[in-house]
Protein backbone atom coordinates (compact mmCIF):
# COMPACT_ATOMS: atom_id res chain seq x y z
CA UNK A 1 0.00 0.00 0.00
CA UNK A 2 1.47 3.49 -0.82
CA UNK A 3 1.67 5.51 2.12
CA UNK A 4 1.47 9.73 2.47
CA UNK A 5 3.03 11.40 5.02
CA UNK A 6 1.04 15.24 5.37
CA UNK A 7 3.43 17.44 7.20
CA UNK A 8 3.11 21.16 7.32
CA UNK A 9 0.94 21.68 4.68
CA UNK A 10 2.99 19.38 2.31
CA UNK A 11 2.51 15.51 0.48
CA UNK A 12 5.25 13.45 0.65
CA UNK A 13 6.21 9.73 0.44
CA UNK A 14 9.32 8.50 1.75
CA UNK A 15 9.27 4.24 2.51
CA UNK A 16 10.96 3.00 -0.46
CA UNK A 17 7.89 0.54 -1.38
CA UNK A 18 5.55 3.62 -1.51
CA UNK A 19 8.52 5.41 -3.78
CA UNK A 20 9.13 2.36 -6.09
CA UNK A 21 5.02 2.51 -6.78
CA UNK A 22 5.30 6.11 -7.32
CA UNK A 23 8.11 6.38 -9.81
CA UNK A 24 6.66 3.76 -11.86
CA UNK A 25 3.19 5.28 -11.83
CA UNK A 26 5.26 8.64 -12.72
CA UNK A 27 3.53 10.56 -9.68
CA UNK A 28 5.42 13.41 -8.14
CA UNK A 29 8.24 14.92 -8.16
CA UNK A 30 11.31 13.36 -6.43
CA UNK A 31 13.10 15.51 -3.87
CA UNK A 32 16.06 13.72 -2.53
CA UNK A 33 15.08 10.23 -0.77
CA UNK A 34 11.03 11.53 -0.84
CA UNK A 35 8.92 12.08 -3.74
CA UNK A 36 6.72 14.99 -2.99
CA UNK A 37 3.01 15.24 -4.44
CA UNK A 38 0.25 17.79 -5.15
CA UNK A 39 -2.91 17.61 -3.73
CA UNK A 40 -4.89 16.39 -6.61
CA UNK A 41 -2.29 13.50 -6.77
CA UNK A 42 -2.57 12.46 -3.16
CA UNK A 43 -6.39 12.64 -3.27
CA UNK A 44 -6.72 10.40 -6.09
CA UNK A 45 -3.88 7.65 -4.87
CA UNK A 46 -6.51 7.46 -1.66
CA UNK A 47 -9.54 7.44 -3.90
CA UNK A 48 -8.27 5.01 -6.79
CA UNK A 49 -4.80 3.37 -5.43
CA UNK A 50 -6.37 2.70 -1.65
CA UNK A 51 -3.29 4.79 -0.47
CA UNK A 52 -3.38 5.53 3.30
CA UNK A 53 -2.68 9.25 4.33
CA UNK A 54 -1.03 10.48 8.25
CA UNK A 55 -0.13 13.50 10.07
CA UNK A 56 1.26 14.03 13.07
CA UNK A 57 -2.48 13.90 14.58
CA UNK A 58 -3.34 10.59 13.24
CA UNK A 59 -4.95 8.57 9.81
CA UNK A 60 -6.34 10.93 7.59
CA UNK A 61 -9.39 10.33 5.35
CA UNK A 62 -10.15 11.68 1.85
CA UNK A 63 -12.65 14.44 2.72
CA UNK A 64 -10.22 15.09 5.89
CA UNK A 65 -7.44 15.91 3.43
CA UNK A 66 -9.58 17.93 1.07
CA UNK A 67 -10.50 20.10 4.02
CA UNK A 68 -7.03 21.68 3.80
CA UNK A 69 -7.34 22.25 0.56
CA UNK A 70 -10.84 23.09 -0.44
CA UNK A 71 -10.59 26.91 -0.46
CA UNK A 72 -8.21 26.99 -3.46
CA UNK A 73 -9.66 27.89 -7.05
CA UNK A 74 -11.83 25.11 -8.44
CA UNK A 75 -10.55 22.61 -5.93
CA UNK A 76 -13.65 19.94 -6.70
CA UNK A 77 -12.65 20.84 -11.12
CA UNK A 78 -9.29 20.57 -10.42
CA UNK A 79 -9.36 17.03 -9.12
CA UNK A 80 -12.02 15.32 -11.03
CA UNK A 81 -10.50 16.55 -14.30
CA UNK A 82 -6.79 15.23 -13.28
CA UNK A 83 -8.56 11.83 -12.19
CA UNK A 84 -10.23 11.75 -15.38
CA UNK A 85 -7.00 12.06 -17.38
CA UNK A 86 -5.36 9.56 -15.12
CA UNK A 87 -8.08 7.12 -15.68
CA UNK A 88 -7.40 6.94 -19.10
CA UNK A 89 -3.86 5.75 -18.29
CA UNK A 90 -2.05 8.85 -19.03
CA UNK A 91 -0.15 10.60 -17.11
CA UNK A 92 -0.60 14.54 -15.65
CA UNK A 93 1.45 16.84 -13.88
CA UNK A 94 1.66 20.65 -12.46
CA UNK A 95 3.65 23.11 -14.82
CA UNK A 96 6.68 23.19 -12.44
CA UNK A 97 8.82 24.38 -15.32
CA UNK A 98 8.83 25.35 -18.91
CA UNK A 99 8.39 22.20 -21.33
CA UNK A 100 7.60 21.35 -24.55
CA UNK A 101 10.19 21.15 -27.78
CA UNK A 102 8.52 22.43 -30.18
CA UNK A 103 7.00 25.71 -30.90
CA UNK A 104 3.00 26.01 -30.83
CA UNK A 105 1.49 26.20 -34.52
CA UNK A 106 -0.74 29.25 -35.47
CA UNK A 107 -3.42 28.40 -38.57
CA UNK A 108 -3.34 31.17 -40.96
CA UNK A 109 -6.17 32.26 -42.42
CA UNK A 110 -6.23 33.61 -46.24
CA UNK A 111 -7.41 37.31 -46.82
CA UNK A 112 -7.74 39.79 -49.00
CA UNK A 113 -8.75 43.26 -49.38
CA UNK A 114 -12.49 43.49 -51.30
CA UNK A 115 -12.50 45.78 -54.47
CA UNK A 116 -16.30 46.90 -53.47
CA UNK A 117 -17.87 48.73 -56.09
CA UNK A 118 -17.62 52.69 -56.66
CA UNK A 119 -21.55 53.30 -56.78
CA UNK A 120 -23.54 54.07 -54.05
CA UNK A 121 -27.02 53.10 -52.68
CA UNK A 122 -29.96 54.36 -50.53
CA UNK A 123 -32.11 52.87 -48.10
CA UNK A 124 -34.59 52.86 -45.29
CA UNK A 125 -33.80 52.30 -41.99
CA UNK A 126 -36.31 50.65 -39.63
CA UNK A 127 -35.31 51.48 -35.84
CA UNK A 128 -37.24 48.95 -34.29
CA UNK A 129 -36.25 46.30 -36.59
CA UNK A 130 -32.29 47.57 -36.66
CA UNK A 131 -32.51 46.22 -40.72
CA UNK A 132 -32.25 48.40 -43.49
CA UNK A 133 -34.42 47.96 -46.75
CA UNK A 134 -33.72 49.25 -50.27
CA UNK A 135 -35.14 49.16 -53.26
CA UNK A 136 -32.71 50.13 -55.57
CA UNK A 137 -33.48 46.75 -57.83
CA UNK A 138 -30.22 47.32 -60.14
CA UNK A 139 -27.59 47.62 -57.76
CA UNK A 140 -29.09 46.68 -54.65
CA UNK A 141 -29.05 42.82 -56.22
CA UNK A 142 -25.27 43.65 -57.38
CA UNK A 143 -24.42 44.40 -54.15
CA UNK A 144 -26.40 40.82 -52.98
CA UNK A 145 -24.80 38.74 -56.16
CA UNK A 146 -21.56 39.81 -56.09
CA UNK A 147 -20.54 40.63 -52.40
CA UNK A 148 -23.29 38.94 -50.37
CA UNK A 149 -24.41 42.50 -48.87
CA UNK A 150 -27.96 41.38 -47.42
CA UNK A 151 -30.82 39.31 -48.39
CA UNK A 152 -32.07 39.54 -52.04
CA UNK A 153 -35.56 38.48 -52.68
CA UNK A 154 -36.20 35.71 -50.56
CA UNK A 155 -34.11 33.73 -48.83
CA UNK A 156 -32.79 31.24 -51.07
CA UNK A 157 -35.40 32.84 -53.34
CA UNK A 158 -33.51 35.89 -55.07
CA UNK A 159 -35.76 35.89 -58.04
CA UNK A 160 -38.65 36.37 -55.52
CA UNK A 161 -38.95 39.76 -54.72
CA UNK A 162 -37.09 43.16 -55.72
CA UNK A 163 -36.08 44.17 -52.45
CA UNK A 164 -32.45 43.74 -50.70
CA UNK A 165 -32.90 43.97 -46.97
CA UNK A 166 -29.84 44.79 -44.95
CA UNK A 167 -29.18 44.19 -41.35
CA UNK A 168 -27.23 46.95 -38.60
CA UNK A 169 -23.85 45.43 -39.05
CA UNK A 170 -24.08 45.61 -42.76
CA UNK A 171 -25.37 48.94 -43.14
CA UNK A 172 -23.15 50.31 -40.67
CA UNK A 173 -20.35 48.94 -42.78
CA UNK A 174 -21.85 49.90 -46.05
CA UNK A 175 -22.33 53.54 -44.41
CA UNK A 176 -18.46 53.14 -43.64
CA UNK A 177 -17.70 52.41 -46.92
CA UNK A 178 -19.64 55.18 -48.63
CA UNK A 179 -21.65 52.67 -50.03
CA UNK A 180 -25.08 53.48 -48.72
CA UNK A 181 -26.74 56.16 -48.19
CA UNK A 182 -29.36 55.66 -45.48
CA UNK A 183 -32.23 58.99 -45.84
CA UNK A 184 -34.30 58.27 -42.25
CA UNK A 185 -31.30 58.69 -39.55
CA UNK A 186 -27.58 59.08 -39.43
CA UNK A 187 -24.86 56.52 -38.39
CA UNK A 188 -23.91 57.72 -35.35
CA UNK A 189 -28.04 57.48 -34.54
CA UNK A 190 -27.77 53.80 -35.55
CA UNK A 191 -24.70 52.19 -33.49
CA UNK A 192 -26.42 54.48 -30.71
CA UNK A 193 -29.72 51.89 -30.96
CA UNK A 194 -28.36 49.17 -31.67
CA UNK A 195 -25.55 49.87 -28.80
CA UNK A 196 -29.38 49.91 -26.85
CA UNK A 197 -30.60 46.82 -27.79
CA UNK A 198 -27.34 44.81 -27.48
CA UNK A 199 -24.27 46.34 -25.46
CA UNK A 200 -22.20 44.28 -26.97
CA UNK A 201 -22.82 45.43 -30.32
CA UNK A 202 -19.19 47.46 -30.48
CA UNK A 203 -17.30 44.33 -30.34
CA UNK A 204 -19.76 42.39 -32.79
CA UNK A 205 -19.30 45.24 -35.50
CA UNK A 206 -15.46 44.99 -34.26
CA UNK A 207 -15.28 41.28 -35.40
CA UNK A 208 -17.75 41.72 -38.23
CA UNK A 209 -15.80 44.78 -40.23
CA UNK A 210 -12.78 43.19 -39.44
CA UNK A 211 -13.01 39.60 -41.27
CA UNK A 212 -15.41 41.69 -43.99
CA UNK A 213 -12.13 43.84 -44.48
CA UNK A 214 -10.15 40.97 -45.57
CA UNK A 215 -12.60 39.50 -47.77
CA UNK A 216 -14.98 37.10 -45.90
CA UNK A 217 -18.81 37.25 -46.58
CA UNK A 218 -19.95 37.43 -42.46
CA UNK A 219 -24.10 36.70 -41.76
CA UNK A 220 -26.34 35.65 -38.67
CA UNK A 221 -25.29 32.20 -37.12
CA UNK A 222 -28.56 32.60 -35.48
CA UNK A 223 -29.37 29.01 -36.64
CA UNK A 224 -26.38 27.41 -35.57
CA UNK A 225 -26.69 29.25 -31.65
CA UNK A 226 -23.73 31.77 -32.76
CA UNK A 227 -23.46 35.25 -33.72
CA UNK A 228 -22.51 34.58 -37.33
CA UNK A 229 -21.25 32.13 -40.07
CA UNK A 230 -18.44 32.83 -42.29
CA UNK A 231 -17.61 32.29 -45.96
CA UNK A 232 -13.95 32.36 -46.86
CA UNK A 233 -13.45 35.25 -49.51
CA UNK A 234 -15.36 34.40 -53.13
CA UNK A 235 -17.90 32.71 -51.42
CA UNK A 236 -21.57 34.12 -52.95
CA UNK A 237 -25.09 33.54 -52.62
CA UNK A 238 -24.93 30.50 -54.79
CA UNK A 239 -22.30 28.29 -56.57
CA UNK A 240 -20.46 28.86 -59.65
CA UNK A 241 -23.51 28.21 -61.70
CA UNK A 242 -26.98 29.06 -61.30
CA UNK A 243 -27.70 25.09 -61.34
CA UNK A 244 -25.23 24.87 -58.28
CA UNK A 245 -26.92 24.41 -54.70
CA UNK A 246 -27.15 27.15 -51.78
CA UNK A 247 -23.35 27.46 -50.48
CA UNK A 248 -23.47 26.28 -46.86
CA UNK A 249 -20.64 27.62 -44.32
CA UNK A 250 -18.28 25.88 -42.89
CA UNK A 251 -17.32 28.09 -40.04
CA UNK A 252 -18.80 30.52 -37.40
CA UNK A 253 -17.93 32.53 -34.98
CA UNK A 254 -18.60 33.34 -31.14
CA UNK A 255 -17.74 36.62 -30.31
CA UNK A 256 -16.44 36.87 -26.71
CA UNK A 257 -15.68 40.56 -25.96
CA UNK A 258 -12.70 40.82 -23.53
CA UNK A 259 -14.93 42.29 -20.41
CA UNK A 260 -17.44 39.81 -20.65
CA UNK A 261 -18.27 36.54 -18.73
CA UNK A 262 -19.86 33.69 -20.16
CA UNK A 263 -21.37 30.42 -18.21
CA UNK A 264 -19.16 27.66 -19.44
CA UNK A 265 -21.93 25.36 -20.12
CA UNK A 266 -23.52 27.82 -22.38
CA UNK A 267 -20.09 27.97 -23.99
CA UNK A 268 -19.48 24.63 -24.82
CA UNK A 269 -23.42 24.05 -26.03
CA UNK A 270 -22.45 26.76 -28.49
CA UNK A 271 -19.54 24.24 -29.59
CA UNK A 272 -21.53 21.69 -29.77
CA UNK A 273 -24.43 22.84 -32.18
CA UNK A 274 -21.59 24.09 -34.31
CA UNK A 275 -20.08 20.10 -34.72
CA UNK A 276 -23.00 19.46 -34.69
CA UNK A 277 -23.48 20.59 -37.98
CA UNK A 278 -19.91 19.87 -39.23
CA UNK A 279 -18.69 23.27 -38.74
CA UNK A 280 -15.77 25.15 -37.07
CA UNK A 281 -16.31 26.55 -34.48
CA UNK A 282 -14.31 30.53 -34.25
CA UNK A 283 -14.17 31.95 -30.74
CA UNK A 284 -13.02 35.83 -31.34
CA UNK A 285 -11.60 37.87 -28.51
CA UNK A 286 -11.87 41.67 -30.06
CA UNK A 287 -9.45 44.85 -29.16
CA UNK A 288 -6.11 44.38 -27.86
CA UNK A 289 -5.47 42.55 -25.05
CA UNK A 290 -3.67 43.93 -21.55
CA UNK A 291 -1.28 41.62 -20.13
CA UNK A 292 -2.97 39.41 -17.59
CA UNK A 293 -1.20 36.43 -15.71
CA UNK A 294 -3.21 33.03 -15.92
CA UNK A 295 -2.46 29.49 -14.11
CA UNK A 296 -2.42 27.16 -15.80
CA UNK A 297 -3.71 23.89 -13.57
CA UNK A 298 -1.63 20.73 -15.36
CA UNK A 299 0.29 19.67 -18.36
CA UNK A 300 -0.57 16.95 -19.83
CA UNK A 301 1.20 13.74 -21.49
CA UNK A 302 -0.55 12.14 -24.65
CA UNK A 303 -0.11 8.87 -26.79
CA UNK A 304 2.25 8.05 -29.88
CA UNK A 305 0.94 5.19 -31.68
CA UNK A 306 -1.40 4.41 -29.32
CA UNK A 307 1.19 4.10 -26.27
CA UNK A 308 0.77 6.38 -23.29
CA UNK A 309 3.57 8.93 -23.45
CA UNK A 310 6.69 8.35 -20.97
CA UNK A 311 7.32 11.45 -19.02
CA UNK A 312 10.48 10.06 -18.88
CA UNK A 313 11.35 9.98 -22.32
CA UNK A 314 8.65 12.27 -23.95
CA UNK A 315 7.08 16.33 -23.64
CA UNK A 316 4.16 17.18 -22.26
CA UNK A 317 1.51 17.76 -25.66
CA UNK A 318 -0.93 20.46 -23.76
CA UNK A 319 -1.47 22.81 -21.47
CA UNK A 320 -4.94 22.69 -19.11
CA UNK A 321 -7.25 24.76 -18.12
CA UNK A 322 -9.75 22.71 -15.79
CA UNK A 323 -13.16 24.20 -15.66
CA UNK A 324 -16.57 23.47 -13.83
CA UNK A 325 -20.02 23.10 -15.99
CA UNK A 326 -21.59 26.02 -13.65
CA UNK A 327 -18.08 27.89 -13.83
CA UNK A 328 -18.35 31.98 -15.73
CA UNK A 329 -14.99 32.45 -17.69
CA UNK A 330 -14.23 35.79 -19.38
CA UNK A 331 -12.56 36.87 -23.02
CA UNK A 332 -10.05 38.11 -20.92
CA UNK A 333 -9.63 35.29 -19.07
CA UNK A 334 -9.30 32.70 -21.98
CA UNK A 335 -6.95 34.70 -23.88
CA UNK A 336 -4.72 35.00 -21.11
CA UNK A 337 -4.70 31.26 -20.61
CA UNK A 338 -4.06 30.54 -24.19
CA UNK A 339 -1.11 32.77 -23.56
CA UNK A 340 0.01 30.79 -20.79
CA UNK A 341 0.12 27.91 -22.72
CA UNK A 342 2.11 29.08 -25.48
CA UNK A 343 4.66 30.22 -22.88
CA UNK A 344 5.00 26.45 -22.17
CA UNK A 345 5.12 26.10 -25.69
CA UNK A 346 1.93 23.75 -25.11
CA UNK A 347 -1.18 23.77 -26.98
CA UNK A 348 -4.29 24.53 -24.70
CA UNK A 349 -6.83 21.95 -23.33
CA UNK A 350 -10.11 22.85 -21.73
CA UNK A 351 -11.62 20.77 -19.68
CA UNK A 352 -15.06 20.68 -18.07
CA UNK A 353 -16.18 18.59 -15.68
CA UNK A 354 -20.22 18.83 -15.94
CA UNK A 355 -22.32 17.97 -12.76
CA UNK A 356 -21.98 14.27 -13.09
CA UNK A 357 -17.95 14.63 -12.99
CA UNK A 358 -18.13 13.73 -16.00
CA UNK A 359 -15.09 15.40 -18.22
CA UNK A 360 -15.41 17.43 -21.68
CA UNK A 361 -12.23 18.62 -23.52
CA UNK A 362 -11.92 20.96 -25.81
CA UNK A 363 -8.53 21.96 -27.87
CA UNK A 364 -7.87 25.38 -28.97
CA UNK A 365 -5.49 26.56 -31.67
CA UNK A 366 -4.87 30.17 -32.63
CA UNK A 367 -6.06 31.57 -35.64
CA UNK A 368 -3.47 34.59 -36.91
CA UNK A 369 -5.51 36.56 -39.58
CA UNK A 370 -3.11 38.63 -41.30
CA UNK A 371 -3.41 42.64 -40.58
CA UNK A 372 -5.79 42.05 -37.43
CA UNK A 373 -5.76 43.13 -33.97
CA UNK A 374 -8.11 41.03 -32.62
CA UNK A 375 -7.47 37.47 -31.47
CA UNK A 376 -9.24 34.48 -32.48
CA UNK A 377 -9.43 30.67 -31.79
CA UNK A 378 -10.98 27.45 -33.42
CA UNK A 379 -12.05 25.39 -30.79
CA UNK A 380 -12.31 21.67 -31.57
CA UNK A 381 -14.04 18.89 -29.58
CA UNK A 382 -11.16 16.24 -28.73
CA UNK A 383 -10.90 12.94 -27.53
CA UNK A 384 -7.83 11.67 -25.31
Amino acid sequence: MIQIEYRGQKLQARDQSSLDILRKGHFGERSGNTIKLFPEEALYLMDVRNASCTSPRGSMSFNTLALRFWKSSKFAAKYFTYKDWRDRGLVIKRPFRRSGQSAVEYKEYPGSSPKLPARSISGIFFKSDLVTITDDSDFAKQIYDDFWFGQYGSYKAADRGRLNKLDAYETVYLISKGILHVKNTTEKEIIGLATSRRKDFGSMYAVYSDWRDKGYVIKTGFKFGTHFRVYFPGAKPKGASEESSWMHSKHVIHVFPKESKMLISEWARAIRVAHSVRKTFILAVPGAMKERKAAIDFVLYHRHGGDADDPETSSPKYAMLSLSEEEYMGGSEFAAAIKAAQSLKLDLILAIADRETAVTYYKARQIRLKGSENEYYEIDWMQP
